[in-house]
Protein backbone atom coordinates (compact mmCIF):
# COMPACT_ATOMS: atom_id res chain seq x y z
CA UNK A 1 0.00 0.00 0.00
CA UNK A 2 1.66 3.18 -1.20
CA UNK A 3 1.38 6.62 0.41
CA UNK A 4 -0.06 9.51 -1.55
CA UNK A 5 2.41 10.58 -4.20
CA UNK A 6 2.80 14.31 -3.91
CA UNK A 7 2.45 17.57 -2.03
CA UNK A 8 -0.99 19.12 -2.53
CA UNK A 9 -0.79 22.63 -1.00
CA UNK A 10 -4.46 23.51 -1.54
CA UNK A 11 -5.66 20.62 0.67
CA UNK A 12 -6.62 21.17 4.36
CA UNK A 13 -5.55 17.89 6.01
CA UNK A 14 -2.25 16.76 7.49
CA UNK A 15 -2.17 13.04 8.34
CA UNK A 16 0.50 12.09 10.87
CA UNK A 17 2.02 8.70 11.53
CA UNK A 18 0.66 8.58 15.09
CA UNK A 19 -2.89 8.45 13.64
CA UNK A 20 -3.65 12.09 14.40
CA UNK A 21 -5.19 14.28 11.73
CA UNK A 22 -4.68 18.06 11.63
CA UNK A 23 -7.43 19.93 9.81
CA UNK A 24 -7.09 23.58 8.75
CA UNK A 25 -10.29 25.38 9.71
CA UNK A 26 -9.98 28.28 7.26
CA UNK A 27 -9.29 26.19 4.20
CA UNK A 28 -12.08 26.29 1.56
CA UNK A 29 -12.21 22.49 1.65
CA UNK A 30 -12.59 22.36 5.43
CA UNK A 31 -16.30 21.46 5.49
CA UNK A 32 -15.93 18.69 2.91
CA UNK A 33 -12.91 17.24 4.66
CA UNK A 34 -14.53 17.46 8.10
CA UNK A 35 -17.57 15.55 6.87
CA UNK A 36 -15.42 12.89 5.22
CA UNK A 37 -13.05 12.17 8.10
CA UNK A 38 -15.67 12.70 10.82
CA UNK A 39 -17.26 9.42 9.75
CA UNK A 40 -14.28 7.43 11.02
CA UNK A 41 -12.12 9.70 13.23
CA UNK A 42 -12.73 11.34 16.61
CA UNK A 43 -12.24 15.04 17.31
CA UNK A 44 -9.78 15.68 20.16
CA UNK A 45 -8.99 19.40 20.12
CA UNK A 46 -10.60 22.35 18.38
CA UNK A 47 -8.79 25.66 18.83
CA UNK A 48 -9.34 28.48 16.36
CA UNK A 49 -7.23 27.46 13.37
CA UNK A 50 -6.28 23.76 13.48
CA UNK A 51 -8.55 20.94 14.67
CA UNK A 52 -7.03 17.64 15.78
CA UNK A 53 -8.71 14.31 15.09
CA UNK A 54 -7.56 10.81 15.98
CA UNK A 55 -8.25 7.54 14.23
CA UNK A 56 -9.06 4.86 16.82
CA UNK A 57 -10.04 1.22 16.65
CA UNK A 58 -13.56 1.97 17.86
CA UNK A 59 -14.08 4.82 15.40
CA UNK A 60 -13.01 2.51 12.55
CA UNK A 61 -15.21 -0.38 13.73
CA UNK A 62 -18.28 1.84 14.05
CA UNK A 63 -17.66 3.16 10.55
CA UNK A 64 -17.14 -0.34 9.16
CA UNK A 65 -20.29 -1.64 10.87
CA UNK A 66 -22.23 1.24 9.28
CA UNK A 67 -21.03 0.10 5.86
CA UNK A 68 -18.04 2.38 5.26
CA UNK A 69 -15.22 0.35 3.72
CA UNK A 70 -11.55 0.73 4.59
CA UNK A 71 -10.93 1.66 0.97
CA UNK A 72 -13.31 4.62 1.22
CA UNK A 73 -11.73 5.75 4.49
CA UNK A 74 -8.26 5.70 2.99
CA UNK A 75 -9.53 7.40 -0.16
CA UNK A 76 -10.84 10.26 2.00
CA UNK A 77 -7.45 10.65 3.68
CA UNK A 78 -5.67 10.69 0.34
CA UNK A 79 -8.18 13.06 -1.27
CA UNK A 80 -7.81 15.79 1.35
CA UNK A 81 -4.19 15.30 2.52
CA UNK A 82 -1.74 18.14 2.01
CA UNK A 83 1.30 15.85 2.33
CA UNK A 84 1.67 12.18 1.42
CA UNK A 85 -0.33 10.03 3.84
CA UNK A 86 2.06 7.87 5.91
CA UNK A 87 1.96 4.29 4.70
CA UNK A 88 1.53 2.94 8.24
CA UNK A 89 -1.71 4.90 8.66
CA UNK A 90 -3.17 3.54 5.43
CA UNK A 91 -2.15 0.05 6.48
CA UNK A 92 -3.62 0.39 9.97
CA UNK A 93 -6.93 1.72 8.66
CA UNK A 94 -7.09 -1.17 6.22
CA UNK A 95 -6.20 -3.77 8.85
CA UNK A 96 -8.22 -2.45 11.79
CA UNK A 97 -11.38 -1.66 9.82
CA UNK A 98 -10.96 -5.06 8.18
CA UNK A 99 -11.25 -6.79 11.55
CA UNK A 100 -14.98 -6.09 11.59
CA UNK A 101 -16.74 -9.20 10.37
CA UNK A 102 -13.76 -11.57 10.60
CA UNK A 103 -15.07 -13.01 13.86
CA UNK A 104 -18.76 -13.84 13.92
CA UNK A 105 -21.29 -15.10 16.41
CA UNK A 106 -23.90 -17.45 14.91
CA UNK A 107 -26.83 -19.52 16.10
CA UNK A 108 -26.43 -23.24 15.44
CA UNK A 109 -28.56 -26.19 16.57
CA UNK A 110 -30.24 -24.24 19.35
CA UNK A 111 -26.99 -22.80 20.68
CA UNK A 112 -24.35 -20.25 19.77
CA UNK A 113 -21.00 -20.63 18.07
CA UNK A 114 -18.09 -18.27 17.58
CA UNK A 115 -16.64 -18.72 14.13
CA UNK A 116 -14.00 -17.32 11.82
CA UNK A 117 -12.57 -18.29 8.46
CA UNK A 118 -9.15 -17.63 9.99
CA UNK A 119 -8.47 -20.80 11.99
CA UNK A 120 -5.25 -19.51 13.53
CA UNK A 121 -6.96 -16.33 14.70
CA UNK A 122 -9.76 -18.27 16.34
CA UNK A 123 -7.30 -20.57 18.12
CA UNK A 124 -5.35 -17.56 19.34
CA UNK A 125 -8.49 -15.87 20.68
CA UNK A 126 -9.66 -19.07 22.36
CA UNK A 127 -6.44 -19.08 24.37
CA UNK A 128 -6.65 -15.45 25.43
CA UNK A 129 -7.30 -15.25 29.16
CA UNK A 130 -9.93 -12.49 28.69
CA UNK A 131 -11.89 -14.66 26.22
CA UNK A 132 -11.42 -18.35 26.99
CA UNK A 133 -13.66 -18.36 30.08
CA UNK A 134 -16.65 -17.59 27.86
CA UNK A 135 -16.04 -20.30 25.25
CA UNK A 136 -17.17 -23.89 25.26
CA UNK A 137 -15.62 -26.77 23.35
CA UNK A 138 -14.08 -26.51 19.90
CA UNK A 139 -16.66 -28.01 17.53
CA UNK A 140 -14.53 -27.69 14.40
CA UNK A 141 -11.24 -25.92 13.69
CA UNK A 142 -13.33 -22.87 12.78
CA UNK A 143 -16.09 -22.91 15.42
CA UNK A 144 -16.31 -22.86 19.21
CA UNK A 145 -19.45 -23.42 21.21
CA UNK A 146 -20.65 -20.39 23.23
CA UNK A 147 -23.02 -20.79 26.19
CA UNK A 148 -26.10 -18.62 25.68
CA UNK A 149 -25.52 -16.77 28.95
CA UNK A 150 -22.12 -15.53 27.73
CA UNK A 151 -23.29 -13.86 24.51
CA UNK A 152 -22.90 -10.33 25.88
CA UNK A 153 -19.77 -10.69 28.01
CA UNK A 154 -18.00 -12.53 25.18
CA UNK A 155 -18.66 -9.60 22.85
CA UNK A 156 -17.32 -7.22 25.49
CA UNK A 157 -14.19 -9.33 25.92
CA UNK A 158 -13.51 -9.61 22.19
CA UNK A 159 -13.89 -5.86 21.72
CA UNK A 160 -11.45 -5.29 24.57
CA UNK A 161 -8.80 -7.51 23.00
CA UNK A 162 -9.17 -5.81 19.63
CA UNK A 163 -11.37 -8.24 17.71
CA UNK A 164 -14.98 -7.01 17.60
CA UNK A 165 -17.45 -9.77 16.90
CA UNK A 166 -20.22 -9.37 14.36
CA UNK A 167 -23.27 -10.78 16.12
CA UNK A 168 -25.37 -12.68 13.55
CA UNK A 169 -27.05 -14.99 16.06
CA UNK A 170 -30.45 -13.38 15.60
CA UNK A 171 -33.13 -12.69 18.17
CA UNK A 172 -35.90 -14.44 20.03
CA UNK A 173 -39.40 -13.34 19.16
CA UNK A 174 -41.23 -11.30 21.76
CA UNK A 175 -44.95 -11.16 22.39
CA UNK A 176 -46.75 -9.84 19.28
CA UNK A 177 -47.94 -6.23 19.31
CA UNK A 178 -50.03 -4.68 16.57
CA UNK A 179 -48.76 -1.15 16.12
CA UNK A 180 -48.60 1.20 13.15
CA UNK A 181 -47.85 4.85 12.60
CA UNK A 182 -50.96 6.97 12.23
CA UNK A 183 -51.73 8.50 8.85
CA UNK A 184 -53.57 11.57 10.19
CA UNK A 185 -51.26 14.20 8.76
CA UNK A 186 -48.14 12.83 10.45
CA UNK A 187 -45.36 11.61 8.17
CA UNK A 188 -41.89 10.67 9.43
CA UNK A 189 -39.08 12.66 7.85
CA UNK A 190 -36.88 10.94 5.29
CA UNK A 191 -33.89 10.61 7.59
CA UNK A 192 -36.07 9.17 10.36
CA UNK A 193 -37.28 6.47 7.97
CA UNK A 194 -33.71 5.84 6.81
CA UNK A 195 -32.53 5.48 10.41
CA UNK A 196 -35.29 3.00 11.28
CA UNK A 197 -34.59 0.96 8.14
CA UNK A 198 -30.82 0.99 8.79
CA UNK A 199 -31.48 -0.43 12.25
CA UNK A 200 -34.10 -3.04 11.34
CA UNK A 201 -32.76 -4.13 7.93
CA UNK A 202 -35.95 -6.04 7.08
CA UNK A 203 -35.73 -8.14 10.22
CA UNK A 204 -32.64 -10.06 9.08
CA UNK A 205 -30.00 -11.20 11.55
CA UNK A 206 -27.78 -8.26 10.59
CA UNK A 207 -30.45 -5.85 11.86
CA UNK A 208 -31.97 -5.50 15.28
CA UNK A 209 -29.19 -4.14 17.49
CA UNK A 210 -27.35 -0.87 17.29
CA UNK A 211 -27.35 2.87 17.87
CA UNK A 212 -28.98 5.69 15.92
CA UNK A 213 -27.26 9.05 16.34
CA UNK A 214 -29.34 12.15 15.59
CA UNK A 215 -29.15 15.74 16.87
CA UNK A 216 -31.29 16.95 19.73
CA UNK A 217 -34.55 18.20 18.30
CA UNK A 218 -34.32 15.96 15.23
CA UNK A 219 -36.99 13.52 16.42
CA UNK A 220 -35.18 10.48 17.78
CA UNK A 221 -38.44 9.40 19.43
CA UNK A 222 -40.05 9.13 15.98
CA UNK A 223 -37.28 6.74 14.95
CA UNK A 224 -38.19 4.61 17.96
CA UNK A 225 -41.85 4.58 16.95
CA UNK A 226 -40.97 3.67 13.37
CA UNK A 227 -38.83 0.76 14.58
CA UNK A 228 -41.66 -0.45 16.82
CA UNK A 229 -43.96 -0.44 13.79
CA UNK A 230 -41.44 -2.61 11.96
CA UNK A 231 -40.76 -5.05 14.80
CA UNK A 232 -44.43 -5.47 15.84
CA UNK A 233 -43.52 -6.88 19.25
CA UNK A 234 -43.85 -5.94 22.89
CA UNK A 235 -41.42 -3.12 23.73
CA UNK A 236 -39.58 -1.91 26.84
CA UNK A 237 -38.51 1.75 26.68
CA UNK A 238 -35.86 3.10 29.07
CA UNK A 239 -35.75 6.87 29.48
CA UNK A 240 -33.90 9.56 31.43
CA UNK A 241 -36.69 10.65 33.76
CA UNK A 242 -40.37 11.15 34.43
CA UNK A 243 -40.64 14.06 32.00
CA UNK A 244 -39.26 11.84 29.26
CA UNK A 245 -41.70 9.07 30.21
CA UNK A 246 -44.57 11.53 29.81
CA UNK A 247 -43.32 12.70 26.43
CA UNK A 248 -42.83 9.18 25.11
CA UNK A 249 -46.35 8.29 26.24
CA UNK A 250 -47.77 11.34 24.48
CA UNK A 251 -45.94 10.54 21.24
CA UNK A 252 -46.98 6.88 21.36
CA UNK A 253 -50.65 7.75 21.72
CA UNK A 254 -50.62 10.64 19.23
CA UNK A 255 -48.55 9.10 16.46
CA UNK A 256 -49.26 5.36 16.63
CA UNK A 257 -52.36 3.19 16.71
CA UNK A 258 -51.64 2.13 20.30
CA UNK A 259 -54.37 2.80 22.86
CA UNK A 260 -53.91 4.08 26.40
CA UNK A 261 -54.27 0.58 27.86
CA UNK A 262 -51.38 -0.62 25.70
CA UNK A 263 -48.86 1.76 27.33
CA UNK A 264 -47.84 1.10 30.93
CA UNK A 265 -45.48 2.97 33.25
CA UNK A 266 -43.04 1.37 35.66
CA UNK A 267 -41.94 4.32 37.80
CA UNK A 268 -41.87 5.43 41.41
CA UNK A 269 -45.56 6.28 41.39
CA UNK A 270 -46.90 3.20 39.59
CA UNK A 271 -45.31 -0.09 38.61
CA UNK A 272 -47.44 -1.48 35.83
CA UNK A 273 -46.21 -3.71 33.03
CA UNK A 274 -47.94 -3.79 29.67
CA UNK A 275 -47.38 -4.43 25.95
CA UNK A 276 -45.34 -1.21 25.85
CA UNK A 277 -43.71 -0.31 29.16
CA UNK A 278 -41.97 2.96 29.97
CA UNK A 279 -39.46 3.23 32.78
CA UNK A 280 -36.43 5.32 33.80
CA UNK A 281 -32.78 4.58 34.41
CA UNK A 282 -33.20 5.96 37.93
CA UNK A 283 -36.00 3.49 38.62
CA UNK A 284 -34.00 0.53 37.34
CA UNK A 285 -30.95 1.41 39.41
CA UNK A 286 -32.81 2.27 42.61
CA UNK A 287 -31.97 0.15 45.66
CA UNK A 288 -32.56 0.45 49.37
CA UNK A 289 -28.86 0.67 50.25
CA UNK A 290 -25.51 0.66 48.48
CA UNK A 291 -24.74 -2.97 49.25
CA UNK A 292 -28.16 -4.25 48.14
CA UNK A 293 -28.99 -5.65 44.73
CA UNK A 294 -31.05 -3.77 42.15
CA UNK A 295 -34.56 -5.22 42.53
CA UNK A 296 -36.13 -3.42 39.56
CA UNK A 297 -33.72 -4.87 37.00
CA UNK A 298 -36.03 -7.88 36.99
CA UNK A 299 -38.21 -5.82 34.66
CA UNK A 300 -36.01 -7.01 31.79
CA UNK A 301 -37.31 -10.56 32.30
CA UNK A 302 -40.88 -9.78 33.43
CA UNK A 303 -42.21 -10.03 29.88
CA UNK A 304 -41.13 -11.46 26.54
CA UNK A 305 -39.88 -8.21 25.08
CA UNK A 306 -39.25 -8.19 21.35
CA UNK A 307 -37.54 -4.78 21.47
CA UNK A 308 -35.74 -2.74 24.12
CA UNK A 309 -35.23 0.96 23.40
CA UNK A 310 -32.50 2.81 25.30
CA UNK A 311 -33.22 6.54 25.07
CA UNK A 312 -30.14 8.76 25.53
CA UNK A 313 -28.02 5.62 25.48
CA UNK A 314 -24.84 7.59 26.24
CA UNK A 315 -26.18 7.91 29.82
CA UNK A 316 -26.69 4.18 30.34
CA UNK A 317 -25.67 3.40 33.97
CA UNK A 318 -23.33 0.52 34.79
CA UNK A 319 -25.99 -1.78 36.34
CA UNK A 320 -28.07 -1.53 33.15
CA UNK A 321 -24.98 -2.50 31.14
CA UNK A 322 -24.74 -5.58 33.33
CA UNK A 323 -28.29 -6.73 32.72
CA UNK A 324 -28.09 -5.79 29.03
CA UNK A 325 -25.27 -8.31 28.69
CA UNK A 326 -27.82 -10.93 29.73
CA UNK A 327 -30.53 -9.98 27.20
CA UNK A 328 -28.55 -10.10 23.98
CA UNK A 329 -31.24 -12.23 22.31
CA UNK A 330 -33.62 -9.23 22.45
CA UNK A 331 -33.52 -6.53 19.79
CA UNK A 332 -31.86 -3.42 21.22
CA UNK A 333 -32.11 0.12 19.86
CA UNK A 334 -29.98 2.92 21.31
CA UNK A 335 -30.96 6.52 20.62
CA UNK A 336 -28.57 9.40 21.28
CA UNK A 337 -27.29 12.74 20.09
CA UNK A 338 -23.70 11.70 20.77
CA UNK A 339 -21.78 8.47 21.31
CA UNK A 340 -19.48 10.36 23.68
CA UNK A 341 -19.46 8.97 27.22
CA UNK A 342 -17.53 10.81 29.90
CA UNK A 343 -16.77 7.50 31.65
CA UNK A 344 -15.03 6.09 28.57
CA UNK A 345 -17.43 3.16 28.15
CA UNK A 346 -18.15 3.73 24.47
CA UNK A 347 -16.80 0.23 23.86
CA UNK A 348 -19.53 -1.26 26.06
CA UNK A 349 -22.23 0.57 24.12
CA UNK A 350 -20.68 -0.82 20.93
CA UNK A 351 -20.56 -4.37 22.32
CA UNK A 352 -23.82 -4.61 24.24
CA UNK A 353 -26.26 -2.27 22.49
CA UNK A 354 -24.65 -2.60 19.09
CA UNK A 355 -22.56 -0.62 16.61
CA UNK A 356 -23.60 2.70 15.16
CA UNK A 357 -26.27 2.07 12.52
CA UNK A 358 -27.08 5.59 11.42
CA UNK A 359 -25.56 9.01 11.91
CA UNK A 360 -26.15 12.35 10.25
CA UNK A 361 -24.16 15.55 10.87
CA UNK A 362 -26.07 18.21 12.76
CA UNK A 363 -25.26 20.90 10.22
CA UNK A 364 -26.65 18.76 7.40
CA UNK A 365 -30.06 18.73 9.06
CA UNK A 366 -29.73 22.42 9.80
CA UNK A 367 -29.09 23.10 6.12
CA UNK A 368 -32.26 21.18 5.23
CA UNK A 369 -34.33 23.12 7.76
CA UNK A 370 -35.04 20.20 10.09
CA UNK A 371 -33.23 21.82 13.02
CA UNK A 372 -32.64 25.50 13.69
CA UNK A 373 -29.48 27.38 12.84
CA UNK A 374 -27.78 28.38 16.09
CA UNK A 375 -25.24 31.02 17.05
CA UNK A 376 -22.99 29.77 19.87
CA UNK A 377 -21.29 32.39 22.04
CA UNK A 378 -18.97 31.99 25.00
CA UNK A 379 -19.03 35.10 27.19
CA UNK A 380 -16.04 35.46 29.50
CA UNK A 381 -16.49 37.48 32.65
CA UNK A 382 -14.15 38.61 35.41
CA UNK A 383 -14.59 37.57 39.03
CA UNK A 384 -14.99 40.21 41.75
CA UNK A 385 -11.64 40.98 43.35
CA UNK A 386 -12.49 39.49 46.75
CA UNK A 387 -13.81 36.30 45.15
CA UNK A 388 -10.74 36.08 42.93
CA UNK A 389 -8.56 35.91 46.03
CA UNK A 390 -10.79 33.23 47.55
CA UNK A 391 -10.46 31.27 44.30
CA UNK A 392 -6.66 31.69 44.25
CA UNK A 393 -6.28 30.19 47.73
CA UNK A 394 -8.95 27.47 47.45
CA UNK A 395 -8.29 23.76 47.25
CA UNK A 396 -8.20 22.35 43.73
CA UNK A 397 -11.52 20.51 44.13
CA UNK A 398 -13.24 23.74 45.23
CA UNK A 399 -12.00 26.01 42.46
CA UNK A 400 -14.44 24.95 39.76
CA UNK A 401 -17.55 25.58 41.82
CA UNK A 402 -16.30 28.99 42.99
CA UNK A 403 -15.73 30.02 39.36
CA UNK A 404 -19.01 28.48 38.18
CA UNK A 405 -21.04 30.39 40.80
CA UNK A 406 -19.43 33.73 39.97
CA UNK A 407 -22.16 36.25 41.02
CA UNK A 408 -21.35 38.45 38.02
CA UNK A 409 -23.13 35.88 35.87
CA UNK A 410 -26.56 36.84 37.18
CA UNK A 411 -26.31 40.42 35.93
CA UNK A 412 -24.64 39.27 32.73
CA UNK A 413 -27.47 36.80 32.00
CA UNK A 414 -30.03 39.57 32.40
CA UNK A 415 -28.09 41.84 30.03
CA UNK A 416 -27.95 39.09 27.42
CA UNK A 417 -31.68 38.48 27.68
CA UNK A 418 -32.28 42.22 27.27
CA UNK A 419 -30.66 41.93 23.84
CA UNK A 420 -33.41 39.46 22.85
CA UNK A 421 -36.60 41.17 24.07
CA UNK A 422 -39.62 38.92 23.99
CA UNK A 423 -37.72 35.84 22.79
CA UNK A 424 -38.66 32.63 24.62
CA UNK A 425 -35.59 31.95 26.76
CA UNK A 426 -34.13 29.41 29.17
CA UNK A 427 -31.44 29.87 31.82
CA UNK A 428 -29.85 26.62 32.96
CA UNK A 429 -27.27 25.88 35.64
CA UNK A 430 -25.69 23.20 37.74
CA UNK A 431 -25.87 24.67 41.25
CA UNK A 432 -29.20 25.18 43.00
CA UNK A 433 -28.16 28.16 45.16
CA UNK A 434 -26.92 29.96 42.06
CA UNK A 435 -30.02 29.43 39.95
CA UNK A 436 -32.32 30.30 42.86
CA UNK A 437 -30.68 33.73 43.06
CA UNK A 438 -30.85 34.18 39.28
CA UNK A 439 -34.52 33.16 39.15
CA UNK A 440 -35.34 35.66 41.90
CA UNK A 441 -33.38 38.42 40.17
CA UNK A 442 -35.16 37.75 36.87
CA UNK A 443 -38.57 37.21 38.41
CA UNK A 444 -38.80 33.89 36.58
CA UNK A 445 -40.12 30.45 37.64
CA UNK A 446 -37.51 27.95 38.82
CA UNK A 447 -37.64 24.24 38.01
CA UNK A 448 -35.37 21.81 39.89
CA UNK A 449 -35.39 18.13 40.75
CA UNK A 450 -37.67 18.93 43.72
CA UNK A 451 -40.33 20.51 41.52
CA UNK A 452 -43.26 18.12 41.23
CA UNK A 453 -44.00 16.63 37.85
CA UNK A 454 -47.40 18.30 37.81
CA UNK A 455 -45.87 21.73 38.46
CA UNK A 456 -43.19 21.17 35.82
CA UNK A 457 -45.81 20.34 33.22
CA UNK A 458 -47.87 23.39 34.22
CA UNK A 459 -44.88 25.71 33.77
CA UNK A 460 -43.83 24.05 30.51
CA UNK A 461 -47.38 24.51 29.27
CA UNK A 462 -47.35 28.22 30.12
CA UNK A 463 -44.03 28.56 28.30
CA UNK A 464 -45.41 26.82 25.20
CA UNK A 465 -48.44 29.12 25.09
CA UNK A 466 -46.29 32.22 25.56
CA UNK A 467 -47.82 33.21 28.91
CA UNK A 468 -44.31 33.16 30.34
CA UNK A 469 -41.19 33.73 28.25
CA UNK A 470 -38.42 32.74 30.67
CA UNK A 471 -37.74 29.61 32.70
CA UNK A 472 -34.76 28.97 34.99
CA UNK A 473 -33.77 25.30 35.12
CA UNK A 474 -31.40 23.06 37.02
CA UNK A 475 -29.81 20.12 35.22
CA UNK A 476 -33.29 18.54 34.96
CA UNK A 477 -33.49 20.69 31.84
CA UNK A 478 -30.73 18.72 30.12
CA UNK A 479 -33.15 16.12 28.74
CA UNK A 480 -36.60 15.57 27.34
CA UNK A 481 -37.74 19.18 27.23
CA UNK A 482 -40.40 19.63 24.58
CA UNK A 483 -40.25 23.43 24.34
CA UNK A 484 -40.06 23.96 20.59
CA UNK A 485 -40.34 27.76 20.74
CA UNK A 486 -37.25 28.29 22.94
CA UNK A 487 -34.90 30.60 21.04
CA UNK A 488 -32.31 31.65 23.62
CA UNK A 489 -30.47 29.53 26.17
CA UNK A 490 -28.04 30.99 28.71
CA UNK A 491 -25.86 28.38 30.41
CA UNK A 492 -24.51 29.79 33.68
CA UNK A 493 -22.81 26.61 34.93
CA UNK A 494 -22.44 22.96 33.98
CA UNK A 495 -21.00 19.59 34.88
CA UNK A 496 -17.27 20.21 34.51
CA UNK A 497 -16.17 19.37 30.94
CA UNK A 498 -19.16 17.28 29.88
CA UNK A 499 -19.39 17.24 26.08
CA UNK A 500 -22.64 15.33 26.15
CA UNK A 501 -24.26 17.91 28.42
CA UNK A 502 -23.18 20.75 26.14
CA UNK A 503 -24.77 18.97 23.19
CA UNK A 504 -27.99 18.29 25.09
CA UNK A 505 -28.30 21.89 26.21
CA UNK A 506 -27.77 23.28 22.74
CA UNK A 507 -30.46 20.87 21.63
CA UNK A 508 -32.99 22.68 23.77
CA UNK A 509 -33.08 25.53 21.21
CA UNK A 510 -32.66 23.56 17.98
CA UNK A 511 -36.30 22.92 17.13
CA UNK A 512 -37.12 24.57 13.77
CA UNK A 513 -37.93 28.26 14.05
CA UNK A 514 -40.27 30.56 12.18
CA UNK A 515 -38.71 32.37 9.21
CA UNK A 516 -36.37 35.09 10.38
CA UNK A 517 -35.98 33.69 13.90
CA UNK A 518 -32.54 32.66 15.16
CA UNK A 519 -31.48 30.30 17.97
CA UNK A 520 -28.81 31.59 20.37
CA UNK A 521 -26.77 29.51 22.81
CA UNK A 522 -24.70 31.39 25.39
CA UNK A 523 -22.33 29.92 27.93
CA UNK A 524 -20.97 32.15 30.70
CA UNK A 525 -17.42 31.41 31.80
CA UNK A 526 -15.24 32.98 34.50
CA UNK A 527 -12.06 34.23 32.88
CA UNK A 528 -8.63 32.86 33.91
CA UNK A 529 -10.09 29.97 35.90
CA UNK A 530 -10.45 26.21 35.62
CA UNK A 531 -13.94 26.80 34.25
CA UNK A 532 -12.42 28.25 31.09
CA UNK A 533 -10.50 25.03 30.44
CA UNK A 534 -13.56 22.89 31.12
CA UNK A 535 -15.62 25.05 28.75
CA UNK A 536 -13.18 24.32 25.96
CA UNK A 537 -13.54 20.58 26.52
CA UNK A 538 -17.35 20.82 26.66
CA UNK A 539 -17.41 22.37 23.21
CA UNK A 540 -15.45 19.61 21.47
CA UNK A 541 -18.36 17.51 20.28
CA UNK A 542 -20.32 20.45 18.91
CA UNK A 543 -17.22 21.74 17.15
CA UNK A 544 -16.95 18.35 15.48
CA UNK A 545 -20.52 18.85 14.25
CA UNK A 546 -19.50 22.10 12.59
CA UNK A 547 -20.50 24.67 15.20
CA UNK A 548 -18.13 27.49 16.10
CA UNK A 549 -18.12 29.48 19.32
CA UNK A 550 -17.70 33.23 19.19
CA UNK A 551 -15.73 34.40 22.22
CA UNK A 552 -16.86 37.71 23.69
CA UNK A 553 -16.17 39.72 26.80
CA UNK A 554 -18.69 40.83 29.40
CA UNK A 555 -17.90 44.41 28.48
CA UNK A 556 -19.73 43.92 25.19
CA UNK A 557 -22.91 43.21 27.15
CA UNK A 558 -22.68 46.22 29.47
CA UNK A 559 -23.33 48.76 26.71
Amino acid sequence: MEPTPSFQPHNPLIVQSDHTLLLEVHNPLYESARTAIGAFAELEKSPEHIHTYRITSLSLWNAAAAGLSAERMNAALIEFAKYPVPQNVLAEVHDLAGRWGRVRLLRQEGGLVLTSDDTALLVELSRHRAVKAYLGAALTPQTYAVPLRYRGVLKQALTTVGWPVEDLAGYVEGLPLRVALRGNGFTPRDYQCEAASAFYQDGTVVGGSGVVVLPCGAGKTIVGLAVMAQVQQSTLILTTGQTSVAQWRLELLEKTTLQADDVAEYTGAVKDIGPVTLTTYQMLTHRSEKTADFPHLKLFSERDWGLIIYDEVHLLPAPVFRVTAEVQARRRLGLTATLVREDGREGDVFSLIGPKKYDVPWRDLEGRGWIAAAVCTEVRCAMPRDLRMIYATALAREKFRIAAENPVKSTLAQRILAQHPGAPALIIGQYIDQIKLIAAACGAPLITGKTTQRERERLYGLFRTGEISLLVLSKVGNFALDLPDAEVLVQVSGTFGSRQEEAQRLGRVLRPKAPGRQAHFYTLVSRDTDEQEFAHHRQLFLTEQGYTYRITDEVEWSL
